[in-house]
């Protein structure tokens, strides 16, 4: 694991999964109730598979805090996303709460200051970007995009503007980036950008798909497999999936 000056954590490397499945699950926003029934109908094994975030647990939904205790569980690995760096950056006094407010922040509003920093000291313990596996079974997770190959990811030294490119870029998604600035970069997992469908772009996979929003849903994908499941949060509620435990 490589870190930064103030020692938060920029790139974290797992092995690969030799006992169980890998899989990765899109933007929650905290739509934990339509996470508990996918993670039912893919069979999930705590103690065996893992399952990667993209980031963005909060925000827009209405489980924002009960997405925030997913960081304990052994079989979940996130990486920081735009709207955990927008918490923090308003629990260290670096944005105004309202603009937070903007984006999908209000459901804090009843929070103390000392809640918020709490939340804010977990979540900067989030990479930037994990590294899963080697050679040909290798695959990245980041929020947002990134533009380089698997060496410039690995070595962990990033400009601010490419740090911002990873939590709020948007050139791949709108077609003003060049995928060939991806040339030796690893399929990479990434969110942000909500899809009608799950789908690839250069060495990206989006797996975002709106799960907040009314025609939206949550999706999650086998790692380096074509498998794909989705739900909306209205029939994962439907199917009574508020009273499904979590592994």
């Amino acid at each position: 694991m490589e870190t930064s000056p103030e020692h938060f954590p920029i790139v974290c490397r797992h092995a690969a999964n030799t006992v169980g499945r890998d899989f990765i699950v899109g933007d929650l926003h905290g739509c934990v109730d339509a996470l508990r029934y996918l993670l039912r109908e893919i069979e999930f094994e705590g103690t065996r598979d893992r399952l990667f975030s993209v980031g963005d647990l909060i925000d827009r939904g209405s489980q924002s805090e009960e997405a925030l205790t997913l960081l304990d569980k052994p079989w979940f690995h996130a990486v920081l996303g735009n709207h955990e760096e927008a918490l923090c950056l308003v629990a260290e006094g670096s944005m105004r709460r309202n603009w937070w407010y903007s984006i999908g922040g209000e459901w804090a509003d009843s929070l103390s200051d000392e809640a918020l920093l709490h939340y804010a000291q977990r979540l900067r313990t989030l990479p930037l970007a994990r590294v899963v596996g080697s050679g040909a079974d290798r695959f990245n997770i980041v929020h947002a995009e990134f533009f380089g190959s698997d060496a410039d990811l690995d070595a962990g030294v990033f400009t601010e503007r490419v740090r911002q490119q990873m939590l709020w870029g948007r050139e791949l998604a709108f077609g003003n980036g060049d995928p060939a600035r991806q040339e030796g970069l690893s399929v990479t997992y990434c969110g942000h950008t909500p899809m009608r469908e799950m789908g690839r772009i250069g060495s990206q996979i989006f797996v975002d798909t709106g799960a907040f929003a009314l025609t939206g849903k949550l999706t999650i994908t086998e790692a380096l497999t074509p498998r794909a499941w989705s739900v909306s949060l209205e029939t994962a509620l439907s199917e009574g999936a508020a009273q499904m435990a979590l592994p």
